[in-house]
């Protein structure tokens, strides 16, 4: 496959993860999804950044993107949800590993915020399409320059407190 095309099917295919990650930030909401509790070490679960309410309007926007791209592209239509859910899911597990590294909500871990989301939604759309190696590659090659532009952008509108 030619690399524009590619990178083209790899947008497609991961806009919904995009939008789902993105969503949070303009949702916020104060109930903590790990409801103020520590983990057996002593540490917060995810800490006070990752809300209910955060979390639902990601799955909610990111979903509606999904059906989308479902109608646009064919895509089976439960991958309208789980690559939204995955992608939530897989930042969480990125909240989860910073808690245990004693980095507070919002500090820098490079490679993992940038990429944790995209791995839990690769990981979701399995079940639902096959994803080629090459997909696979160009998504995680396309989204750490993305990511960081448009948390820049987040930055600068004063939706996120950190550029990255």
């Amino acid at each position: 496959m030619e690399l524009a095309a590619l990178i083209v099917e790899a947008l497609k295919f991961i806009f919904p993860a995009y939008c789902a990650n993105a969503a949070p930030v303009l949702g916020k909401g104060k109930k903590p999804m790990d409801l103020g509790k520590n983990f057996y070490d002593g540490k917060r679960i995810f800490g006070a950044h990752k809300t209910f309410r955060g979390f639902f309007a990601g799955l909610a926007i990111g979903s509606m993107v999904g059906v989308l791209d479902c109608l646009l592209f064919g895509y089976p239509w439960l991958f309208a949800v789980a690559t939204p859910l995955g992608a939530l899911l897989g930042d969480l597990a990125g909240a989860f590993v910073k808690r245990r590294l004693n980095l507070a909500p919002g500090a820098l871990l490079p490679v993992v915020d940038q990429l944790d989301f995209v791995v839990g939604a690769l990981v979701f759309a399995l079940p639902f399409i096959v994803v080629s190696w090459q997909l696979a590659v160009a998504v995680l090659l396309i989204t750490p320059p993305i990511h960081l532009l448009t948390n820049y952008g987040a930055y600068k509108l004063k939706l996120k407190k950190n550029p990255w």
